[in-house]
């Protein structure tokens, strides 16, 4: 009887699976490849994040090396160390006010999401109400935002309500447009299959129009979600009310950069993954419906 037969034979009397000495070795090293298995992931996800974000370290490099080369105060540009260090280190500094801006932004983004899908609805069903709500929308997207915050907190008050009013006009005329241009986007053909079947407009728009132009609206979602935290912080800042506008506005009253400078990085931060997070919904909805 052979080395290997016999090992066969020993695990059988042992009550065990038969496994022959070239299987131990394979096992062993697949044990082995195993252990080394999350270094590699870890190494694997390192490697892509740098690949995919190296210019943000690069930005971070430059941005320290100028304050250093031009040997600038910390009251004129502080360093990434001490704009990060704050951040990190006062964290409790900068949670209430950044709660504040992501509901000021969350309800005025909902707002304008539901305002615009009405109104490109409206503008679908009755070309009197295209002919007057699309020159007004035109006409409030080329007005800067700058500009229409006093007028708001004159007509709605200075307020909470002001905020939100300014992120609701921001984040309406994206969706608007991009809910028209999608409930216009069905196939020729398809539309021609429910003419022939003689389906109502409610009908029609029911089971073609709008799953076509939900991919559309998505993309609208994805335009504003960044610059509705953006119009938040911006309205914050001029009216004074809760917010990272407000932190931002009382760091630069009382001379404190890092603080300032740390509210503008999470500021932008947070509207970075408010744009990643829609462009997740944007994908997972165009799968669904194109």
């Amino acid at each position: 009887m052979s080395s290997s037969e016999g090992a066969v034979v020993e695990g059988a009397t042992a009550g065990q699976h038969p496994v022959v000495e070239g299987d131990r070795t394979a096992l062993r090293a697949d044990a082995e490849d195993g252990g080394k298995q999350p270094w590699r992931i870890v190494l694997r996800t390192l490697t892509r994040l740098l690949s995919r974000y190296w210019t943000v370290l690069a930005l971070v490099a430059a941005w320290a090396l100028w304050v250093r080369t031009q040997q600038l105060n910390q009251i004129v540009a502080p360093t990434p160390a001490a704009v990060f260090g704050d951040v990190l280190g006062h964290p409790g500094a900068y949670l209430p006010d950044l709660g504040w801006t992501l509901l000021n932004a969350a309800v005025g983004l909902t707002l304008g999401l539901v305002l615009g899908v009405t109104g490109a609805l409206l503008v679908w069903a009755s070309p009197l109400l295209s002919g007057l709500m699309t020159p007004m929308a035109l006409i409030m997207r080329s007005v800067p935002v700058v500009a229409m915050i006093p007028v708001i907190a004159r007509v709605v008050g200075f307020g909470i309500t002001a905020v939100l009013t300014v992120t609701t006009v921001v984040s309406f005329f994206p969706v608007f447009v991009m809910a028209g241009s999608g409930l216009r986007a069905a196939p020729a053909a398809t539309r021609d299959v429910f003419t022939v079947l003689a389906a109502t407009r409610l009908t029609r728009l029911r089971l073609l129009l709008l799953p076509h132009a939900v991919p559309a609206v998505l993309v609208g979602l994805r335009l504003t979600a960044s610059t509705a935290v953006l119009s938040a912080m911006l309205a914050e800042y001029l009216l004074g009310t809760h917010g990272l506008g407000l932190l931002f506005a009382q760091s630069v009253t009382f001379m404190d950069p890092a603080r300032a400078w740390g509210t503008a990085l999470v500021a932008t931060v947070v509207s970075v993954l408010c744009f990643v997070g829609a462009r997740a919904a944007e994908r997972l909805g165009s799968a669904r419906f194109s």
